[in-house]
């Protein structure tokens, strides 16, 4: 069930556990937000993708994706409080998996 604002919680599944939850209006703006912890590469060519599991929570849904980050120099208009190098990623959805009964 959607929160008030529309947002909706998924839990990053790893080796069977959720351990972590990100929050976004679709599954791909959560699952950018997981795929930004990755370990960057040095750049977008040089990122090795890695496999996502988000679990929709209240559903029995698993979006997977696949997604990768990279470190790009920031923008020229950036804040000060920003640093010179950002952490930028991308994602690709492999599907769904539907779980079984729990």
């Amino acid at each position: 069930m959607p929160r008030e604002d529309g947002k909706r919680n998924f839990a990053l599944r790893q080796d069977g556990t959720e351990t972590s939850i990100f929050s976004g209006n679709t599954p791909r703006q959560a699952a950018l937000k997981a795929a930004r912890r990755l370990d960057p590469a040095d750049s977008a060519d040089a990122a090795n993708p890695t496999e996502i599991r988000l679990r929709e929570k209240g559903t029995e849904k698993v979006h997977i994706y696949e997604g990768w980050a990279w470190q790009d120099e920031a923008p020229d208009d950036a804040p000060d409080w920003m640093p010179g190098t950002i952490t930028q990623a991308n994602v690709e959805k492999q599907g769904i998996l539907h779980l079984d009964d729990r």
